[in-house]
């Protein structure tokens, strides 16, 4: 089963990149290599129900179960404990990640308020891209009724280019809403 994205990258972006960047080889195209979704849910410390509704939200966007992430040290000012569960993340990969960013850039992105496209200042120097979400609800499959309290998200769409400019390219021919 090819996704509708997949069959882009194939068909529109790697001639227009092997064109613009002059690549020798099919294995130096770069491509996308994993997403990762990552929610952090502070208010599990001291509620811990907190936490399922956040690795509920998580499936039902992902469309894959998270793990749940531990705190790795103590911290006392947060009444942090090594170990306690803090937070859920999720890493797609293959036929799910194309369909999960071809409904993140053409669904959920353009129901943001106040959208003018995403930064293109936010690569981390090694071809990977981050944006935050200030909430879930701009997933059509979250149920606002269903929500009890609105959480951000990271998403992380790592590549396999070895500059930012390449993947700058990659992303804006997939379809990344880039601002100005």
């Amino acid at each position: 089963m090819v996704d509708r994205l997949q069959e882009k990258y194939t068909k529109e972006v790697i001639p227009e990149l092997t064109k613009k960047f002059g690549y020798k080889n099919v294995m130096q195209l770069p491509k996308l290599e994993k997403v990762i979704i990552n929610m952090g849910v502070g208010e599990a410390v001291g509620n811990p129900k907190a936490l399922d509704a956040a690795v509920n939200d998580l499936t039902i966007i992902a469309g894959q179960k998270p793990v749940v992430t531990r705190a790795k040290k103590s911290i006392a000012t947060w009444k942090i404990r090594q170990g306690m569960a803090i937070g859920a993340k999720v890493t797609l990969r293959g036929t799910r990640m194309y369909q999960f960013l071809d409904k993140f850039m053409n669904v959920a992105l353009p129901r943001v308020r106040d959208f003018h496209g995403v930064s293109a200042k936010a690569f981390d120097g090694r071809g990977n891209y981050s944006v935050g979400l200030k909430e879930q609800l701009i997933f059509p499959e979250i149920d606002y009724d269903k929500i009890d309290k609105v959480r951000g998200m990271n998403v992380v769409i790592v590549t396999t280019a070895k500059t930012d400019e390449e993947a700058r390219e990659l992303l804006s021919l997939l379809g990344m809403p880039f601002g100005a």
